[in-house]
């Protein structure tokens, strides 16, 4: 018996594999290439905002340059409850004190501040807002002598 006709055919027409390139164009590639910021993931936009934020804070404030600031996708809610109207309250950053060697650590939550932003630009502004908030909390003190321009638009 001849082992080729053993082997069964390889699949062709519209549920095989041998017609990925029907139209003759080549394989599809990326949309833009990874040098254009259209090839940026929204989580690497926004690191890429808080890296902006931090950088500008620690050249104005270089207490801050043993920071970390780091992002994180949402908070772990602690379970205290509504706050004051009823609501539940969403933070968008928190201060993590270092221990045991650990440098402190500004954390910034991408989903609620992402949710609470329309467009790039107020995403921006409130991801800085963000960070001279928790500056100031971690340095005690007023987060407009951590950034003079806080809260103005």
């Amino acid at each position: 018996m001849d082992k080729s006709s053993s082997v069964p055919p390889a699949p062709s027409g519209p549920t095989g594999h041998r017609h990925r390139d029907r139209h003759g164009r080549g394989m599809r590639g990326p949309v833009a290439p990874p040098q254009v910021p259209l090839a940026a993931s929204r989580a690497e936009t926004f690191d890429s905002l808080v890296h902006d934020s931090a950088e500008r804070l620690r050249r104005r404030l270089p207490q801050l340059g043993s920071v970390d600031f780091a992002v994180q996708e949402v908070p772990w809610l602690d379970g205290t409850g509504p706050g004051p109207d009823g609501a539940d309250v969403v933070p968008l950053g928190g201060v993590v004190r270092g221990r045991r060697g650990r440098p402190d650590r500004i954390v910034v939550y991408r989903r609620p501040v992402e949710l609470r932003s329309r467009d790039r630009e107020e995403r921006a502004q409130l991801v800085h807002d963000v960070c001279v908030e928790q500056a100031a909390e971690l340095l005690g003190l007023a987060p407009e002598s951590v950034d003079p321009r806080y809260g103005q638009d």
